[in-house]
């Protein structure tokens, strides 16, 4: 890992196959590579270089264009790693050959790419399998773009069905050694140890995130933060993983133990990578069990930081396998793999359910945290200024990316248009800035297929009949417009059966719905697919006890919203998940309950004695 810096005649093809050297640099740092190379017909390939367009993934390369320079030499491109610079020469011919239809085939490739030459991106090019560092042996390199510059600033490797088999494997071979039989004080030391690296880490964390997600980093630095305690909860939890004694007669002595699941895969997405990494992978080397995690390839850098860190807290090789990758190809191959016994997943429901069918040739358990449509329902009775308060910054709150804020807002007729204005006036307010701007209160979009997801739905929102009051384009300010950055959007006169109502968007589009009574209130929220969290803000104290009891969803906050904590309790309702993270029984999920009965008399009579006189 490190720097790479893509340039020009680096060195002459004579010089490369003779081992030469350029004169900039000593011979001491120089070396010829197997990088492979990935143009396509938009690049101009000359034996300077690669001077412009961009490099495609190419995953067979039968399609690959008809291209007429195939007789080029060299690629160039060289490696920056803190003061050692490597040198790598590839040779194209070396791996390609020129057949009859004038078409490029490949002799061989490996997993690297080449980028335009005057660009630095950090290089990320190996896997986390088995405790070491390896080399993919079925993926490709691929780009992290940053949202808010729209620019790639990483080359990550993506491994594929091949290297989740060797990752599984690693970790059945963990689990079947002494893993599973650590006691849980010394896989609560280990943990401790790891919350304490992250801690230290935070500063670099930060900046790798807001890259790769472009999350704010103020938002960073507060929400990692608090995952060093999710670390430190869940270590305190691995020990107290009890059985119990079950009274039955004097004949036997019944108990339970609970026991270690297996290999767990861990299928995070791109909105909130580290806090959904940590509440999985925490409880489930609390547990005793070794874990595959696969990133979302639009945020894969953070995880492979995690790896290091794992690494130095002293976890036993392939305890902690990391495996960036597609979801088509590395998801579904961990979701399909017969070794793995569980998958914990948080994304879309539509991809929850594919998985469902996919895991079931081993029956293997899953914990989901899917989708949601969150209503957020404020009472005339209630301190208006402080619900809008939480309603504005749950909206937007995370550039909306985030299932459990509150995109349903339902507003008593009494004060609607004042909860109207108030967002029109606070959407313009809001300050929409690059992750390292301090003052920015929402940043980017975290690629650019939400970007276009986000403003589809501004046009479906009016196509269906809710008014427009604020936002709905893409910001195009000199400093925003190559990111993905998008105005605070808020549609006033929405009835619940409009998509913008439905439909999980997952951008910073509000959607105010009108409600006269509590019956309508309570009908409105759970007039919904989703049931992960919704809000509700009353001066009645029985009004707040009669509703929340009502509401279909898995955490309900009264007065407050998006309080989500350690020690509490998370998942969903109906189609926004199954099972629970976090809480006192966060380990139960990653455990299996075994029975056993101990004859104390051992006496067992036989049942085929002949019983005639």
């Amino acid at each position: 890992m490190g720097h790479v810096f893509l340039g020009p005649n680096v060195a002459t093809g004579r010089q490369a196959k003779e081992g030469g050297r350029h004169p900039r640099f000593s011979s001491s740092s120089f070396r010829i590579g197997t990088i492979s190379s990935h143009i396509t017909d938009r690049d101009s390939v000359t034996r300077k270089g690669i001077y412009r367009g961009r490099f495609r993934t190419w995953n067979s390369f039968a399609d690959y264009p008809r291209c007429e320079t195939a007789s080029i030499s060299y690629f160039r491109i060289i490696y920056f790693s803190g003061a050692k610079r490597l040198f790598s020469i590839l040779r194209t011919g070396d791996f390609f050959q020129r057949n009859r239809s004038s078409q490029l085939t490949p002799r061989h490739f490996t997993a690297y790419m080449l980028r335009m030459p005057q660009t630095e991106l950090r290089v990320f090019d190996k896997l986390y399998i088995g405790g070491e560092w390896v080399d993919p042996i079925d993926g490709v390199m691929a780009e992290s773009i940053d949202p808010a510059s729209g620019k790639p600033w990483a080359a990550v490797a993506m491994g594929g069905a091949g290297d989740i088999d060797r990752a599984v494997s690693a970790a059945a071979e963990a689990f079947a050694g002494p893993w599973r039989r650590t006691p849980g004080h010394e896989r609560a030391a280990l943990l401790r140890r790891f919350a304490q690296l992250f801690e230290e880490a935070i500063p670099e964390l930060v900046e790798l995130e807001s890259h790769d997600s472009g999350a704010l980093k103020s938002d960073l630095r507060g929400s990692l933060a608090a995952q060093v305690q999710w670390y430190y909860w869940f270590a305190s939890l691995a020990d107290k993983t009890q059985g119990r004694t079950i009274p039955m007669d004097d004949t036997v002595h019944a108990f339970t133990t609970m026991v270690p699941i297996g290999v767990v895969g861990a299928i995070v997405p791109w909105n909130a990578p580290l806090l959904t990494t940590c509440m999985k992978i925490g409880p489930a080397l609390a547990a005793g069990c070794t874990v595959v995690l696969k990133p979302a390839e639009q945020t894969p850098v953070s995880a492979l930081v995690l790896a290091q860190l794992a690494e130095k807290a002293g976890f036993p090789p392939g305890v902690l396998n990391v495996v960036p990758g597609y979801g088509r190809t590395a998801g579904a191959r961990l979701v399909a793999h017969p070794d793995v016994g569980k998958v914990s997943f948080t994304g879309s429901t539509d991809t929850g359910r594919r998985m469902v069918v996919d895991g079931t040739d081993n029956l293997k358990r899953f914990t989901f945290e899917l989708g949601g449509k969150a209503p957020h329902i404020i009472f005339g009775d209630a301190d208006v200024d402080q619900a809008l308060n939480a309603a504005t910054a749950s909206a937007w709150r995370l550039c909306g990316q985030s299932c459990a804020l509150g995109s349903r807002v339902l507003v008593e007729r009494s004060i609607y248009d004042r909860a109207v204005d108030t967002f029109r006036t606070r959407a313009a307010q809001v300050r929409v800035g690059m992750p390292a701007d301090e003052t920015a209160r929402m940043g980017p979009q975290a690629h650019e297929e939400q970007l276009n997801k986000t403003l589809s739905y501004v046009t479906i929102g009016q196509e269906d009949g809710a008014e427009l009051v604020a936002g709905g384009e893409r910001i195009l300010t000199d400093e925003l417009a190559p990111g993905y950055f998008v105005q605070p959007t808020v549609f006033a006169n929405v009835s619940n059966d409009m998509r913008v109502a439905r439909e999980e968007i997952f951008g910073p589009v509000v959607a105010l719905i009108p409600f006269d009574d509590e019956d309508e209130a309570v009908a409105i929220a759970n007039d919904t697919a989703y049931g992960l969290t919704a809000g509700l803000w009353t001066g009645n104290i029985g009004r707040a006890h009669r509703v929340s009891n009502q509401i279909e969803a898995g955490s309900v906050w009264v007065n407050t919203y998006s309080f989500v904590r350690w020690s509490l309790p998370y998942g969903g309702f109906k189609a926004s998940g199954w099972g629970r993270e976090n809480g006192i029984d966060a380990l139960t999920p990653y455990m299996e309950t075994r029975t056993t009965v101990i004859g104390l008399t051992a006496q067992f009579p036989n049942y085929f004695e002949n019983t005639e006189d």
